[in-house]
């Protein structure tokens, strides 16, 4: 199982003066690349290599390998745009959004992520220094820092490459590790139901709730902070709202790993697998008020799945995903389903056979019975196999 570890570095301003230079010059690199083999639409890493390698070089002061990542990098993004145009993620091909995307070059930001291999960047674990390539030479003693865990994970299990990043002011490298994975119970108990919501952001058949009240006060201040920055347009308030967008997006994550956390927990201490609901395209077939997709559409359940998926890999605890049509109106009990169950949204009450229950409750069994009955079906794990832990 790979998991990518972000660790921060601690470079000193001369230090960061050189990486902060030789990544632009392998992302202007890469963006010339990336024009090149447009018009000769010769986009494969080998094509790219036969016309563009010496002069990568030689332009700009880039090491072999340096020049031989900066190609790749393109190729690859390449290779993900055509998968994306195939996919449709552009829209059908004559659509504008589509034209946008094929009809030209792909450029690359100044300060966009660039692989270093074991050639280019060591680490010295005992010392928290990395020492690492620049067009200004070797930079040796650059130090870096992390959580407890998360640099025992990168001294036992890093493997391959590294990519250097700069964002919102700070110095990173992203080290890919291989974590040996235990082995999955392929005869749990039963299934740990999670029903994901608003006011409550998970709900579990043990009867936990992980309330989303708070968190959804502070998010919708964060909505008229950013609504207020938006309209004044000054410089300063762009930087501000930019700033505060990144605090926003690191809490949303924090919650995210404590709730994924919690979650694979409880499963594995009790030998049952998860069930969750298929909720891919839920932005499309919604249909809410204004203010609720506001909240909706601002919430990244995907990447709570991706962490709940993940971690319950590592874990060994299996995984599977239910259709969630009516989990919410569908009684637990006698599976009668009418939306009248729902008088309001915290209660459930069914019209049949008198149950009553806390509507997320209540979806979080309907959900636990559907993974079951999936799993004796055959269903097996979809943990996705990379993920990001920072």
């Amino acid at each position: 199982m790979k998991l990518v570890v972000r660790i921060k570095l601690l470079p000193t301003p001369v230090q960061a003066a050189a990486l902060e230079a030789s990544l632009r010059a392998c992302n202007e690199a890469a963006s010339w690349v990336s024009a090149t083999g447009f018009e000769a639409k010769a986009t494969s890493n080998r094509a790219l290599r036969e016309r563009c390698y010496q002069e990568v070089k030689e332009r700009w002061g880039l090491g072999a390998q340096a020049a031989q990542h900066s190609i790749k990098k393109t190729a690859d993004a390449y290779t993900t745009l055509r998968a994306n145009l195939k996919a449709g993620n552009y829209g059908r091909p004559g659509t504008k959004r589509y034209a946008r995307a094929a009809g030209k070059p792909l450029a690359f930001r100044k300060d966009a992520a660039q692989p270093f291999d074991d050639r280019m960047l060591s680490w010295q674990h005992e010392q928290r220094t990395v020492s690492i390539w620049t067009t200004a030479g070797r930079l040796k003693g650059v130090g870096f820092t992390g959580q407890a865990a998360q640099l025992t994970v990168v001294a036992a299990h890093r493997q391959g490459e590294s990519d250097l990043l700069y964002q919102g002011g700070q110095w990173y490298l992203l080290a890919t590790c291989e974590i040996a994975e235990a082995g999955l119970n392929t005869h749990p108990v039963g299934f740990l139901g999670v029903d994901l919501g608003i006011v409550n952001i998970a709900s579990t058949t043990d009867g936990t709730r992980h309330s989303g009240r708070k968190t959804n006060r502070r998010r919708e201040t964060d909505r008229k902070l950013r609504g207020k920055l938006q309209r004044k347009g000054t410089k300063s308030a762009k930087r501000r709202a930019k700033k505060h967008a990144g605090k926003e997006k690191r809490r949303t994550r924090d919650i995210n790993h404590k709730i994924s956390k919690a979650i694979v927990a409880a499963a594995q201490r009790t030998g049952r697998g998860i069930a969750l609901e298929d909720l891919t395209g839920i932005r499309e077939r919604v249909r809410l008020r204004k203010p609720q997709r506001v909240t909706l559409h601002s919430w990244s359940f995907h990447q709570l799945g991706t962490f709940i998926g993940y971690k319950a890999q590592h874990a060994g605890v299996p995984v599977v995903y239910v259709n969630p049509a009516y989990t919410s109106q569908e009684c637990s009990q006698c599976h009668h389903t009418d939306r009248k169950n729902r008088p309001d949204q915290a209660t459930f009450t069914c019209r049949v056979c008198g149950f009553v229950e806390h509507a997320d409750l209540n979806a979080s069994h309907n959900i636990s019975q559907r993974g079951w009955s999936k799993w004796v079906r055959g269903a097996e794990s979809q943990a996705p196999a990379l993920a990001l832990l920072a």
